[in-house]
C-alpha cells in the first residue's frame, strides 16, 4: 500500500530526463531549503549519437522506459503528488522525442510530462541556484549533455538567458573527439552571447555533473577540509588551471587522478575546454560551484512567494529550532541577550549570530558525552542549501563551543581551517555566551530574563536578579570567567533586588 504523507510534510516528486543522465528526485515539506528523501540517478546517454543521427540513442531509449517506469514505481510507493518529469536538450531536438514521450506516458499514466524550452530550462536553473545563492552576480552556466544553458544574474535577479550547443555530449561529437576543435567551437559558441562580458569581476555560477565531477578533483587535490561540492569556491587562476590540467590529459591520466568518477571520465576533458572559454568570455574572478539547478528550481517554483523571500540560513535554524529543541520561544530572547555584547556588530554578523541561537538547543536529545562532537557535524554537514561554506564552519564551532567542546578537540579541525582566526574567536565568543546562558536559564525563556550580560569599559558584567532562580554558582562563574578571556575583559556580577535597587557587585 503506498505511503501517505502528512498534510505538514507533503511530497512531490521531479524527474530530469537529460541528455546524458536521468535522475528521480522526492522532496517532503514545503520549506526554503528544499529537503530530497530520495535521489537516484542512472546514466543513459540518450543524446548519444543526436548529431549524427537526429535520434535519440536506442539503447538509451530502451533503458530509459525501464527506468522511467521503475521511478514512477518509487514516486507512487513514497506517495509523491504530483510527479512531473522535465525533458531537455536531447528530447526536444531529437526527431524520434515525440515517440519516445509517447512510450514513457503509457508506462507513466497521470504523470505530467514535459519538454523544456532552452529559456525554461535557464529559466528553471535559475531559480534552483538562486534558491542556495540568493543574492548570486555574475553568470550562471548550467551545462548538460546537449546544452548548456547561461544566465545573466544581477544581485539575485534573473536576467538574459541564453541555450548554447555546448553540452558535453554534443560538443564532443560536434568536434569529432578533437580537443583543438572542441576550443573553437565553444568559443565561437560563447560570442553569440556578447552580454556574458558583463560578468568581468564578478562570479561565474557552475551547475551541473560535469562540473561538480570538476570540483571533486580540485577538492581531492588540495585536500579541502569540507567534502561538499556545493557552494566550492575557487578563485580564476584556480579554475584556468585546473581546467587546462584536464583539458590536455590523457584517460590513463585522468583516472589516476584523486577524486575522477570513473563515469565521468570520457565527459571531464569537454567539460574543462567550455570552462576555460567560459572564464575567458566572462572575465569572471571566481567560480562558485552549485548543487542546486533545475530540480530545485522545479520545487521553489511551487513554494509561494514568502515563502521564497526567506532567509534561507534563519530558515534552516528556525527548522532546527522546531524541530531539535525543547522551547522554541527561546532563541529570540537568546539573540536579544547575546546581542549586548556585540553592540557594533555588522549585519552579516548579526545573521550568524541569530542563527546559532535558532540552533542551539539541536543537541538537548543526544548523549550527554557527544552533544559537542555531534551537534558540530549536524550543523557542518547539515542539508541546507543556503549555507555556504564560511557559514556553515562558523555556526558548527559555534554550537560546539555552546556544548563546551574542548577548544583543540580533533573534530573541530575543518571548521578551524574554514575560518580565519578573528571569525573563529567570534564563533567561540558567541557559543560560550550561549554556553553561559543556557546554564542560568536551564533553557527557558523565564528564568533567562532575570539575568543580563553586559560590556562596561574593560569588565564583562554578568547581572542577576535577586528571588528569580538564577545564583552565581561555581558553573555559573567558570563559563563566566571563559567567555571573559576569549574577550579579553575582567568579569564582574552584580545582583539586583527584585525591586530594583542598586546592584551590588561580587
Amino acid at each position: 500500500m503506498p505511503f501517505t504523507p502528512s498534510a505538514a510534510a507533503p511530497r512531490c516528486a521531479v524527474v530530469d530526463l537529460g541528455s546524458n543522465s536521468v535522475r528521480l528526485v522526492v522532496f517532503e515539506g514545503r520549506s526554503r531549503n528544499p529537503t530530497a528523501i530520495f535521489n537516484e540517478k542512472a546514466v543513459l546517454r540518450l543524446g548519444r549519437g543526436l548529431v549524427a543521427t537526429g535520434r535519440l540513442n536506442e539503447d538509451g531509449v530502451a533503458q530509459a522506459l525501464t527506468v522511467m517506469q521503475r521511478y514512477h514505481a518509487v514516486a507512487c510507493a513514497m506517495g509523491a503528488d504530483p510527479t512531473e518529469v522535465l525533458a531537455t536538450a536531447a528530447v526536444r531536438e531529437a526527431s524520434n522525442g515525440a515517440e519516445f514521450v509517447a512510450g514513457l506516458q503509457a508506462r507513466m499514466p497521470g504523470v505530467a510530462i514535459r519538454i523544456l524550452s532552452g529559456i525554461e530550462e535557464a529559466e528553471y536553473s535559475a531559480m534552483g541556484l538562486l534558491c542556495g545563492i540568493p543574492g548570486a552576480d555574475g553568470i550562471l552556466a548550467d551545462i548538460g549533455g546537449g546544452s548548456l544553458e547561461v544566465v545573466r544574474l544581477d544581485r539575485g535577479v534573473r536576467g538574459t538567458s541564453k541555450t548554447l550547443p555546448l553540452g558535453i555530449i554534443k560538443l564532443a561529437e560536434r568536434s569529432g573527439g578533437d580537443p583543438v576543435r572542441a576550443r573553437a567551437i565553444a568559443e565561437a559558441e560563447l560570442a553569440a552571447a556578447p552580454w556574458l562580458a558583463g560578468g568581468a569581476g564578478r562570479d561565474l555560477y557552475l551547475v551541473g555533473g560535469a562540473w561538480r565531477a570538476l570540483a571533486r578533483i580540485h577538492m581531492a587535490q588540495t585536500g579541502y577540509p569540507l567534502n561538499m561540492v556545493h557552494h566550492y569556491t575557487i578563485g580564476r587562476d584556480e579554475a584556468r588551471d585546473l581546467a587546462g590540467v584536464i583539458a590536455g590529459a590523457t584517460r590513463r591520466a585522468l583516472e589516476r587522478l584523486p577524486g575522477v568518477a570513473r563515469r565521468r571520465i570520457e565527459d571531464l576533458p569537454f567539460a574543462a575546454i567550455t570552462l576555460r572559454r567560459l572564464l575567458r568570455a566572462t572575465g569572471a574572478r571566481r567560480v562558485v560551484f552549485s548543487a542546486n539547478g533545475l530540480r530545485e528550481g522545479w520545487f521553489m517554483q511551487r513554494m509561494p512567494d514568502a515563502l521564497r523571500a526567506e532567509d534561507p540560513l534563519l530558515a534552516a535554524g528556525r527548522e532546527f529550532s522546531e524541530r531539535m529543541g525543547r522551547d522554541a520561544t527561546l532563541p529570540p530572547a537568546l539573540v536579544a541577550w547575546t546581542g549586548k555584547l556585540f553592540p557594533n556588530e555588522a549585519a552579516a554578523q548579526r545573521r550568524l549570530r541569530q542563527g546559532t541561537c535558532l540552533m542551539s538547543d539541536i543537541g538537548s536529545h543526544d548523549h550527554p558525552e557527544f552533544r559537542a562532537e555531534q551537534s558540530f557535524l549536524r550543523v557542518l554537514r547539515q542539508p541546507g542549501v543556503g549555507l555556504d561554506h564560511h557559514e556553515r564552519a562558523f555556526l558548527a564551532l559555534a554550537i560546539a563551543m555552546r556544548y563546551e567542546a574542548a577548544p583543540d578537540a580533533d573534530f573541530l579541525r575543518p571548521a578551524r581551517l574554514l575560518l580565519d582566526p578573528a571569525d573563529a574567536t567570534r564563533a567561540e565568543i558567541v557559543g560560550t555566551a550561549l554556553r553561559l546562558a543556557y546554564t542560568l536559564s536551564a533553557g527557558t525563556p523565564d528564568l533567562l530574563a532575570g539575568t543580563a550580560v553586559v560590556v562596561r569599559g574593560s569588565q564583562l558584567v554578568l547581572r542577576l536578579r535577586e528571588g528569580t532562580g538564577v545564583f552565581a554558582g561555581e558553573s555559573v562563574l567558570r563559563r563566566l570567567d571563559r567567555l571573559a578571556a576569549l574577550m579579553g575583559l575582567q568579569m564582574i556580577t552584580e545582583v539586583a533586588s527584585q525591586d530594583g535597587a542598586t546592584p551590588v557587585s561580587a
